[in-house]
């Protein structure tokens, strides 16, 4: 494959600030020499600032591009991010299952980093019964596991509580991410097989956080496209994910992004 070590798929909104969704996705795979694809649900017009609009693509047109797709490249993974109306995500459903794809990482993306709702409230419930159970990895914050699992998480114990609440709709594994939670350190708690593992990490001092969520979900799903397991795709997903908050920036006026374009110490 050249340089490539594997490829990967993002179906995901498109950020026009270039921090998140599908450009930080492509960015992030690009970083970990993975060749990336992408299946565009929705174009937002946004900014460091906030969102000043969604346009959810028809239906149709997502089908198109997943066929597209899937019926010509070898796919080594797939993520999910912004999955606005429950009619994208039956659409989504249906592809996975038509082909096959076996390495799926979810990222339940339901609230943007300015508080701006990504996701009407009743398509909630068909990720939760339709998308889930397909799922290899699902990857919610903190907000997003207490809508999903429908409790309230305070701690370590709370999340993994949450994890396996979740784990309960049929996805093989659950990451609760614990960034929103207070303290100087960061902790992600993985649920699988039944066990957890903990995940610990200094907390990085910096406001420049835009895309954190969809940079980690793509850098997980870059290292399982590559042939890593698991719980070392989530352990690599976590270095890069140190490495370009280290290198992260404010190029408007609001929260900045990563700097997603930095080397992982395993690419060689």
């Amino acid at each position: 494959m050249g340089i490539y070590r594997g490829t990967a798929l993002t179906v995901a909104g498109s950020d026009s600030g270039g921090g998140a969704g599908i450009q930080a996705d492509l960015k992030t795979f690009a970083a970990l020499r993975v060749f990336g694809m992408s299946v565009i649900t929705a174009v937002t017009a946004q900014n460091s600032m906030g969102v000043r609009s969604v346009y959810n693509v028809p239906e149709e047109i997502i089908k198109d591009q997943l066929d597209s797709v899937l019926s010509d490249f070898e796919t080594g993974a797939v993520k999910t991010g912004m999955l606005g109306l429950p009619g994208a995500i039956k659409t989504l459903c249906r592809a996975l299952k038509e082909y096959s794809i076996s390495k799926l990482v979810v990222d339940p993306v339901m609230i943007a980093q300015s508080g701006d709702s990504l996701i009407e409230e009743d398509a909630v419930s068909v990720m939760r019964d339709e998308l889930l159970p397909l799922a290899l990895l699902v990857t919610p914050n903190i907000p997003e596991a207490e809508i999903l699992s429908g409790i309230k998480i305070q701690d370590a114990e709370g999340m993994g509580k949450a994890a396996e609440l979740i784990a309960g709709f049929g996805p093989e594994a659950v990451l609760v991410k614990g960034g929103h939670m207070k303290g100087d350190e960061v902790k992600d708690l993985l649920f699988a097989n039944g066990r957890s593992e903990l995940f610990v990490s200094q907390r990085i001092d910096t406001d420049n956080t835009h895309g954190t969520g969809c940079t980690l979900s793509s850098a997980i799903t870059a290292e399982l496209a590559a042939g890593c397991d698991l719980s070392g795709s989530v352990a690599r997903g976590r270095k890069y994910l140190r490495l370009a908050l280290e290198n992260s920036f404010r190029p408007g006026h609001g929260y900045g992004p990563l700097g997603h374009a930095v080397r992982a110490e395993w690419i060689k």
